[in-house]
């Protein structure tokens, strides 16, 4: 399923969880929390709407191994003597530059990534917030499983769900659980409608749960996204309706 679909899923799924959930409120960051919930999974896979929207990260990689050759560069340039050594430092710092120059997107991003979610779990450990040094992991080790692996099973939805309920604990916003966990997991309901279905149990089971009803990339796959959205939504709005009139 298309990433712009997901993210529709998954706000209308943050719509939906105040309806039906009596002791959480209605909240946009909360909506907005499922949103970005719903967009997880994919970070498995370099092409989607979340890994995307992160590239910006990818420029600072390359900036990072500017700075350790410079670095490099001015140490040898500072501290040792004109020589064999010297000549081998200013080698690895041009090697340095031109490797951090010449990688690929996918890499770049896969660092970025890497760097950014491993910040995380150590801010995470200093400011004693187990919820951000969990989630700095997850970002860390998602890009580098196979796409609809790992993220997508019903252990990484639970994992999303205890960083939502630490996060809940931590911050005192109430309902962070709900949201992300109930985002997350319309991603993978979501996917489970197309042919290539979802392996919610790896790796105990290779099955995948499907109900091939959409076929991701074409018109008429891409249609059927679109209907199941505006049904989804017409469903939220009616429970939105039943709650008001029963209230």
């Amino acid at each position: 399923m298309r990433g712009s679909s997901h993210l529709a899923i998954g706000l209308i799924t943050g719509a939906g969880i105040a309806a039906v959930t009596s002791d959480v409120r209605f909240s946009l960051p909360g909506i907005a929390l499922a949103g970005f919930s719903s967009l997880a999974p994919d970070l498995d896979h370099p092409n989607s709407r979340l890994s995307k929207r992160m590239g910006f990260l990818q420029s600072y990689v390359r900036w990072a191994f500017a700075m350790m050759a410079a670095m490099l560069a001015i140490f040898a340039y500072l501290n040792l003597p004109p020589g064999p050594n010297q000549r081998v430092a200013y080698t690895a710092a041009l090697a340095t530059f031109l490797i951090g120059m010449a990688m690929q997107n996918q890499s770049v991003r896969k660092l970025a990534l890497l760097f950014t979610g491993a910040a995380s779990v150590l801010i995470g450990l200093y400011e004693q917030m187990i919820w951000l040094s969990l989630l700095g992991a997850f970002v860390t080790v998602a890009p580098y499983t196979s796409h609809r692996s790992y993220t997508h099973t019903i252990w990484a939805a639970a994992l999303w769900t205890y960083i939502g309920h630490l996060a809940n604990e931590d911050l005192g916003w109430h309902g962070v659980a709900a949201y992300a966990g109930a985002g997350y997991l319309s991603h993978l309901l979501a996917d489970t409608l197309t042919k290539s279905g979802v392996r919610y149990f790896l790796p105990l089971s290779d099955k995948a749960l499907k109900v091939p009803l959409i076929s991701t990339g074409t018109t008429s796959g891409n249609l059927l996204e679109v209907g199941i959205c505006a049904g989804y939504a017409l469903l939220v709005a009616l429970l939105w309706w039943q709650r008001y009139n029963l209230s």
